[in-house]
């Protein structure tokens, strides 16, 4: 490497440490509305939600009429009172319910999930954690947001911390409040397979008189990172109405122009779709679904700051951000002694694709692989590299990182005769180049006449440019589906490799001292094979110096954009540039080879341009 290599990748490190917090300091982050912090949206004492400018759009009829008394179960009779729930104490109670998926947490304030311990999975933990030898957690979906999953707001200006009484019969947990007048809210919730909880809401009207009642919105979960290793720019919420699902994050609440330049933040997003199959929130690798039986709720997100409790913090960091999420029904009248009956079914786990595709209704998509650059097209090949990940690990025993390698290795294996072909028209290019510089000197006056003999020049040497491309535009889609994939896979945490401990986070071995950077090999080395690789690339004769500069000192850049990407991703990239490398080294013996004289044969330097060597009979 020279010297001018050398100052370039300097200054590529010295960008790399010193980005972020000058981007924090010209772009400080803007401070979220007056109400909207800790996670939680508390309505105003005696404020009624049907003013509340997100409620239910005038029109939206009841989906479905309401249930009358003694049906589906319940016996609605004035004095009579269930028993067996926790009696109140005036601060909040936990009843825990072991499903069989994950450890249930229920909370009498508002009366709902805290949080949800998931069995088979554990939390991330940095290398910093892991040098410390910190015991290993469980991955905890909910933790330490303040506003419960189905947790009510809106109805008779009800607080959703507002406490609950909480009963366990066999494996369905019961939640009861008594609003007054009559009026009664009752949710059971109860386990089933796959990490899906059966949801089922009552609000009953005890009284003699119909009840006027305000929109209801109720929370089916806030997405949040689980660890400061995951990744923030993958939280979103998805929604779905039958024919099309939406996709919003970060970017549609900071509200950029352009993308880039600072605009006036949204704090709250409320749908407009009236038939609602599903809706969803996400972080890297876990999801919150709901699937409501009446699908006449809105789906609402409110943009809220986490506590410290939500995502564990390094010291002196700024708070994460995260959507709070709801569906929102419209006010109606209650009948007395009749009831409202709602049902749910969530889902709280990984994003598994097995699990998740299981669920039906387009529900796939929120593993996120159609977001990118490339949309159904690259996801397409997103989810089959990760079935053909998932086979090799499952069926041939395969480590996920060989299993990355051997995945690797097949899609290189496939292209190689492509990429052969692309090398040749490189090097017949090259080799032409002293006679396209006497084209451009000759024609320098005559764009299309230089346009016109540098084809015809191409021709008659049996060179097509495309040729070169064509290889790099079928493998762009491939590479953004490994992108995606390798980004989001849940099977590749605490997947270790060498000195990698997790595929999903950098492969951290030390901190740089005084400077409190990371010293992550595998993007070094990928740079490094990246560099190597352009050394080797032939350039292009209509590339002008600077080009050729750019060209060259470009991986530099990409090592600076992947420095803190995944482990399992800088080793796919690095092995498929070792492979790169191994093909344009093979091609170039060959072609050395073939260049080689035969007995006899005397090698002579081509003819200058417009210069043709006369033949045998001409010279007699």
């Amino acid at each position: 490497m020279d010297r001018r290599s050398l100052l370039l990748l300097s200054v590529a490190c010295l960008v790399m440490v010193f980005w972020y917090p000058l981007m924090e300091r010209i772009y400080p982050p803007k401070p979220l509305p007056h109400g909207v912090t800790n996670g939680l949206v508390r309505a105003s004492a005696g404020t009624n939600a049907a003013n509340d400018p997100v409620g239910a759009p005038a029109g939206i009829a009841t989906a479905t009429p309401p249930v009358a008394a003694g049906v589906a179960g319940i016996a609605i009779r004035p004095g009579i009172t269930d028993t067996g729930f926790t009696p109140s104490t005036g601060k909040a109670e936990e009843l825990v319910l072991e499903g069989e998926d994950g450890r249930y947490v229920f909370t009498s304030a508002g009366g709902g999930i805290r949080q949800v311990e998931l069995k088979g999975h554990n939390d991330a933990m940095t290398w910093s954690e892991r040098k410390a030898a910190k015991p290993v957690r469980p991955a905890i979906v909910n933790r330490g947001i303040d506003t419960p999953i189905m947790a009510l707001i809106g109805l008779e200006g009800a607080d959703p911390s507002a406490l609950y009484q909480l009963k366990l019969t066999n494996d369905t947990v019961v939640a009861r409040r008594d609003f007054g007048d009559g009026l009664t809210v009752v949710k059971e919730f109860r386990a089933g397979t796959n990490h899906v909880m059966h949801v089922t809401v009552r609000v009953q009207n005890w009284g003699n008189a119909t009840r006027k009642l305000g929109a209801q919105e109720w929370v089916f979960g806030t997405a949040a990172p689980l660890h400061p290793t995951e990744n923030p720019m993958y939280l979103g919420f998805f929604e779905y109405d039958g024919n099309s699902n939406q996709h919003f994050d970060e970017a549609w609440f900071a509200n950029r122009a352009l993308g880039c330049i600072p605009g006036t933040p949204r704090s709250v997003y409320s749908s407009d779709r009236t038939n609602t199959v599903w809706a969803a929130i996400h972080n890297q690798f876990f999801a919150t679904l709901v699937f409501p039986v009446d699908r006449s709720g809105r789906l609402v997100a409110r943009h809220v700051d986490l506590p410290q409790a939500a995502v564990p913090h390094v010291p002196g960091s700024a708070p994460v951000a995260g959507f709070q999420t709801a569906l929102v029904y419209a006010p109606e009248e209650l009948p007395a002694q009749q009831e409202r009956l709602r049902e749910f079914d969530l889902y709280l786990g990984p994003k598994e694709y097995g699990t998740i595709s299981s669920l039906g209704n387009n529900v796939d998509v929120v593993m996120g692989f159609d977001n990118y650059f490339g949309g159904r097209f690259s996801g397409f090949f997103a989810r089959f590299l990760l079935l053909a990940m998932n086979t090799l690990h499952t069926k041939l025993g395969l480590s996920y990182a060989l299993a990355i390698i051997a995945i690797t290795v097949t899609v290189r294996l496939l292209f190689w005769p492509l990429m052969a072909t692309s090398a040749r028209t490189s090097k017949r290019m090259a080799a032409l180049q002293p006679q396209i510089k006497e084209l451009q000197l000759k024609y320098k006056d005559d764009p299309q006449k230089l346009n016109k003999k540098t084809m015809e020049l191409w021709r008659e040497n049996k060179v097509n440019p495309a040729s070169g491309c064509l290889p790099v535009l079928i493998q762009f889609p491939i590479l953004l589906g490994f992108y995606s994939m390798l980004q989001t896979a849940i099977e590749l945490r605490g997947e270790s490799f060498l000195w990698a401990f997790d595929l999903s986070q950098t492969d951290t071995i030390a901190m740089i001292p005084g400077l409190n950077f990371p010293l992550n090999p595998l993007p070094l080395f990928m740079g490094f094979t990246m560099l190597w690789q352009a050394q080797l690339q032939p350039v292009s004769p209509s590339m002008d110096p600077a080009q050729q500069k750019i060209m060259k000192y470009m991986p530099l850049m990409f090592m600076v954009f992947l420095y803190n990407f995944s482990a399992g991703l800088t080793l796919y990239w690095s092995v498929s540039n070792l492979l790169s490398i191994l093909q344009m080294k093979l091609t170039r013996a060959k072609g050395k080879d073939s260049s080689k004289p035969g007995p006899g044969a005397v090698s002579s330097p081509p003819a200058p341009l417009g210069r043709r060597p006369r033949s045998a009979g001409a010279r007699a």
